[in-house]
């Protein structure tokens, strides 16, 4: 036990010492900071933030918002030369813009053991057009070499104060200390959101009386707050993710009331129950959800007139996917008209989903709209209504009691399931008579990957047989696109992922673009090296991972896998009688923490036949940040499986 506790005190000193190197007190540069080259808490750091302070406040001159900048930043290497160049965003509307003061900036060298100091120079700052809304100021530090210690300070001035300043204490390289400074006048009063789920060091905040003053007397008071971390990690994007700011470390400020000086008060951020209404009158969705269709003109008379509900939203959903083109648009608040898209053929989500909701609504089924906001979009404030948060639009129909999340963009879709982009966590469901709420959103199915391999050795030691997989859920719409897109092309990029084996007789026998499911069966020839008397032979033609997609030292975002998934491999060889099998692979059971997830790997012979069994479940859609190491050794037992369980055949 002392051996134990002297071994963390140890590795506490020698954490503590390894951070001791960089001066991440101040903005002040040490020698220490330039003459370390290295951090050992990340190898594979380019660069470095060694202290960054933002100070937000509104002038009591002018009542412009102002912000100040101050950043230290250790470049390690030539990779990391990319943080010598900066560009600061400025927005502007009509005649209000924001601007940009008081830029400076200064490169620190240790050249034959002397510190330089290079400064940038006025001219070598530009100012370029982005957008009609947005200018960009750019500078680049001079004199960068791998060791420099780069220092920018500049003050960011804006007339919006809706735009409150926010602040990233997480970005693609890592931090040491990141701070920051607010004063917020008591007029203002924001939402104030702490996103990425990581702990703040510092959390203060304090009243300063008479901060701002207005005309003949007022004035306001101000809470001045301070917010800071340390030792934060840089975060970089890796495979089985949603949009990245749902997890970068930061602060965000969402106006909800102005109370001027002289009594008036402007509410910004609205209940539920006002945007509910507002949405179903709402002059673009809320104005096309009440439209009326006449279904005679639209739908054929067999769906008209079946006679099962579920029957007949089936079909209406199957008309609309085969009719409508989806123009790839996410503006699901503008340019919405059901009129457009019937007379084009194509338009919007909003578009298409709308006419899906109003044709079944026609019909007599109970449907409501549900906004979504997409895993590329982020995901949707919960505590407050931000309508600008949502950028998607679908279906809920109720049936029998039991309800369908539809989305008619899609022509490959089962009725009931989802595109994966919008496997989000949840989504708002519009009920204009019960009040909109939450709903989760989740697959209708479950995702699944089999595969059956049968093969013989005969005694002309030629290896042939059939393969015969089946797909369904998010795995069988994927393989559904590609075939039915090009089935050629399908078959050719079958072929050239297997080269050692030769594929004739294939044939998909599943039924049709929106089957749930997606079967296939063909039969091979196997191409194994000739080694005289021995036959090697990896069973494993198809393989569900060929690389581990998780290579982060550390991951402090969840593992979403969008759904929960199970891939089965079963193999079959029958060998005659002039055959032995010598080596065969040696099976494995890997679990999980909580039997999250689970890989069973069994090889058997009875007889002149040899059996190999390969499943493998993940239990979870989404892993927390702390499953990272496991799902990492997880998966490379998974390749290693599929690469290294070789069957050794000897004549006799």
């Amino acid at each position: 036990m002392k051996q134990i506790t002297l071994f963390f005190l140890l590795l506490l000193n020698q954490m503590i010492f390894s951070q001791s190197d960089f001066n991440s007190e101040s903005y002040r540069v040490n020698l220490s900071d330039i003459e370390t080259n290295s951090f050992k808490k990340d190898s594979t750091a380019n660069a470095l933030i060694i202290y960054e302070l933002g100070n937000s406040y509104v002038d009591k001159n002018d009542y412009r918002l102002r912000t100040e900048i101050k950043r230290k930043i250790k470049i390690l290497n030539k990779e990391g030369f990319n943080k010598a160049n900066v560009s600061i965003h400025l927005y502007n509307k009509k005649e209000r813009k924001e601007n940009v003061k008081k830029i400076v900036a200064t490169t620190y060298n240790l050249i034959n053991g002397e510190v330089t100091k290079t400064k940038l120079q006025e001219k070598d700052i530009y100012r370029e057009k982005y957008d009609e809304n947005h200018t960009l100021v750019k500078f680049t530090l001079p004199n960068i070499k791998e060791g420099s210690v780069i220092t920018y300070s500049y003050t960011r001035i804006s007339p919006f104060m809706f735009k409150y300043e926010g602040w990233n204490f997480q970005s693609d390289i890592p931090t040491l200390y990141s701070e920051y400074r607010t004063s917020i006048p008591g007029n203002w009063y924001y939402n104030i959101k702490l996103v990425g789920g990581k702990k703040l060091i510092t959390n203060t905040s304090e009243i300063k009386k008479n901060c701002l003053e207005g005309g003949r007397g007022a004035s306001a008071d101000c809470g001045n707050s301070v917010y800071a971390m340390k030792d934060i990690p840089a975060f970089i994007e890796e495979d089985y993710m949603t949009a990245e700011s749902n997890y970068l470390a930061r602060i965000e400020y969402e106006l909800q009331t102005f109370k001027g000086f002289d009594g008036t008060v402007n509410d910004y951020t609205k209940t539920w129950k006002t945007v509910d209404k507002e949405f179903k009158t709402d002059k673009d969705i809320g104005k096309q959800l009440r439209k009326s269709i006449n279904i005679e003109d639209i739908l054929p008379v067999e769906i008209i007139n079946e006679t099962d509900l579920l029957k007949k939203a089936n079909a209406v959903y199957r008309y609309v996917q085969e009719n409508y083109i989806w123009n790839g648009d996410y503006k699901i608040f503008q340019d919405v008209s059901i009129k457009d898209l019937i007379k084009n053929k194509s338009g919007n989500v909003s578009s298409i989903n709308i006419l899906l909701h109003n044709l079944l609504k026609e019909c007599g089924i109970i449907v409501k709209p549900m906004l979504l906001s997409t895993r590329n979009n982020g995901f949707a404030t919960t505590i407050f209504p931000v309508i600008s948060d949502f950028n998607y639009i679908i279906v809920q129909a109720t049936i029998d009691d039991k309800t369908y999340n539809l989305d008619a963009t899609d022509p490959y879709l089962s009725f009931g399931d989802l595109p994966f982009r919008c496997l989000n966590n949840y989504g708002r469901l519009m009920d204009f008579k019960n009040g909109s709420e939450w709903i989760d959103i989740e697959p209708a199915r479950p995702s699944n990957v089999m595969y059956q391999v049968k093969l013989e050795l005969d005694e002309d030691e030629a290896i042939s047989g059939n393969i015969i997989s089946k797909r369904t859920g998010y795995h069988a719409i994927n393989h559904k696109k590609s075939y039915y897109q090009n089935n050629q092309a399908y078959l050719e990029k079958l072929e050239n992922n297997y080269p050692y084996i030769d594929i004739s007789d294939f044939e998909v026998t599943s039924d049709g673009t929106t089957s749930q499911d997606f079967k296939e069966s063909y039969h091979i020839g196997y191409n194994y090296e000739d080694t005289g008397d021995h036959i090697y032979l990896n069973p494993f033609f198809v393989t569900f991972f060929n690389e581990n997609p998780f290579k982060l030292q550390e991951r402090t975002y969840p593992i979403d896998f969008g759904y929960k998934d199970s891939y089965y491999y079963g193999f079959k060889l029958h060998f005659d009688d002039n055959y032995t099998i010598v080596e065969s692979p040696k099976d494995k059971q890997i679990t999980l923490p909580n039997n999250s997830g689970t890989i069973l790997f069994s090889s058997q012979t009875l007889g002149n036949t040899i059996s190999i069994i390969l499943n493998i479940k993940f239990n979870k859609a989404i892993y927390e940040p702390e499953y990272y190491p496991y799902l990492k050794e997880f998966m490379s037992e998974i390749v290693n499986i599929q690469t290294n369980s070789l069957i050794l055949l000897k004549k006799k």
